[in-house]
């Protein structure tokens, strides 16, 4: 099966935003996690474990693979998609 990177094209710019919620007491395990992968920054926290963050695609994946590996992390409560952009 292709990934997004193979279906978009080796140039395309693609930029994801998303807020993450962490589950209770897993704030620093998740921004750990998040940090590592790929393409991931994150712009805003809570003390109650939710952020602010951008994903952008980089050589080893596409956003979307990234924000779907993301919504695999053990530590997420949730995930949700605020917007996505990409140029070619």
């Amino acid at each position: 099966m292709r990934g997004r990177r193979q279906i978009l094209g080796g140039d395309a710019v693609e930029i994801v935003s998303a807020i993450v919620s962490a589950l209770p007491g897993q704030r620093e395990r998740l921004r750990a996690a998040m940090l590592g992968l790929p393409g991931v920054e994150i712009h805003g926290e809570t003390r109650d474990g939710r952020f602010i963050v951008t994903i952008e695609s980089t050589g080893k994946a596409s956003a979307g693979d990234t924000l779907l590996a993301l919504h695999r992390l053990e530590d997420v409560l949730a995930a949700a998609l605020v917007s996505h952009y990409e140029a070619r």
